[in-house]
């Protein structure tokens, strides 16, 4: 085979960068990572962007200034994967060999998931932090709503950070208060799930805040439709469906596998939801041994967000590289997540838990499940700097 890799990484996002960075310290010494993409964002710094309160060149890398040294950057996309014969086709037709693979591609927003999303993202009146194209539109929306109706929804299923989506709800609601006009405003979240959030905790402080900001919350309810032309959209619950309309509407948009995954031998045996069947704790595949995943592709049990990553990308680098030695893996994930949700553009919050939800902090002395101004310093100005300077070289 022309094209060959010991170790081969497709994705080259948060968890393939850091990965790969990481296994180079590792002593690893034959990595190609595959990446179509020449722009690398930060993308928990969206919503602070949304907010008025961070910029988008903060957010923003070169993929070129990001790639770890000692690695090969195939610059292409991955179209399939055969496993059987160890290799991975891309888009343009070459075809790349592995002796281990690392499938981490992310997620893909399905804009075409909900009737009308697709083509209201260009109206002048939708937006989704989740589009890196998107989060300064949002600001502009923000500081220039004064009346009307502004709605915010989360949808059900997989999604990364998708309670992040409230950050930005809050956000906005301290800047309207600010500005005397929040009275004037008419504040909707919707969200899937039976509660805002799910743990009691946590539930208590958005409840609370919730209240203080007069935001009319639905539960158990999703977006089911959107006329962009109209200005309304139809909001499907307990109770049947709804319309109603708007005048700011900010959508977390629905999301699952990338569609060319979902073709592959790597997602279950009739799992359509397209993630790559591993172990959720080794991080190995069930049924290839030299394919792994980690990331959001990867059908573990955890909350997909950064934080859960980073602590995956320490298991599967120690357990590949014991691999590479000769050795079984032994490290073991423990299903940690967590969820930053900024409660005003100056107050934050971290929910740490596990795969069902229990609370799994990692300062058992102090409840971070509180509106703490230090919490948001550091997932607004030390965060960034850590992820640039640390993750993404492997070191944190």
């Amino acid at each position: 085979m022309a094209d060959h890799h010991e170790v081969l990484v497709i994705g080259g996002g948060n968890a393939g960068i850091s990965l790969a960075a990481r296994l180079r310290r590792y002593k690893v010494a034959d990595i190609g990572l595959i990446e179509p993409r020449t722009t690398h964002y930060f993308q928990p710094l969206f919503s602070h962007i949304g907010g008025g309160a961070a910029r988008m060149g903060e957010a923003t890398r070169e993929q070129a200034r990001v790639m770890p040294r000692g690695i090969e950057w195939i610059r292409g996309e991955a179209a399939d994967i055969r496993p059987e014969e160890n290799a991975v086709l891309l888009a343009d037709g070459r075809r790349i060999g592995y002796g281990q693979l690392v499938v981490c591609p992310g997620l893909q927003k399905d804009w075409d998931g909900i009737p009308g999303l697709a083509g209201a993202m260009a109206s002048a009146q939708v937006t989704s932090n989740y589009d890196p194209a998107m989060p300064e539109k949002t600001w502009g929306l923000v500081r220039s709503l004064r009346s009307g109706t502004a709605i915010f929804t989360q949808p059900p299923g997989p999604a990364t950070c998708v309670d992040v989506g409230q950050k930005i709800a809050y956000m906005a609601c301290d800047y309207w208060r600010e500005y005397g006009v929040l009275r004037d405003i008419r504040v909707v979240l919707v969200v899937p799930t039976p509660t805002v959030f799910g743990i009691e905790d946590v539930d208590a402080v958005l409840r609370a805040k919730i209240a203080e900001y007069g935001i009319e919350l639905h539960t158990s309810t999703s977006l089911a439709g959107v006329d962009a032309a109209r200005r309304t959209v139809t909001l499907a619950g307990p109770d049947g469906t709804r319309e109603l309309s708007f005048d700011l509407l900010h959508v977390v948009p629905p999301q699952s596998a990338p569609d060319w995954l979902k073709g592959t031998p790597l997602p279950a045996a009739g799992d359509a939801s397209g993630f790559v069947e591993v172990d959720p704790e080794s991080l190995r595949h069930r049924r290839y041994a030299n394919v792994w995943s980690l990331g959001d592709a990867a059908a573990t049990l955890n909350y997909k967000s950064g934080g859960a990553l980073r602590k995956q990308v320490k298991v599967l680098a120690r357990n590949l590289a014991a691999v590479a030695r000769g050795s079984e893996p032994r490290e073991r994930y423990n299903h940690y997540g967590v969820c930053p949700i900024a409660l005003t553009r100056h107050t934050l919050l971290f929910a740490e838990f596990d795969h069902q939800y229990r609370p799994m902090p990692t300062v058992p002395w102090m409840d971070l499940a509180k509106e703490r101004r230090w919490a948001w310093v550091l997932d607004r100005w030390i965060f960034p700097q850590v992820y640039w300077r640390l993750i993404l070289k492997g070191r944190a």
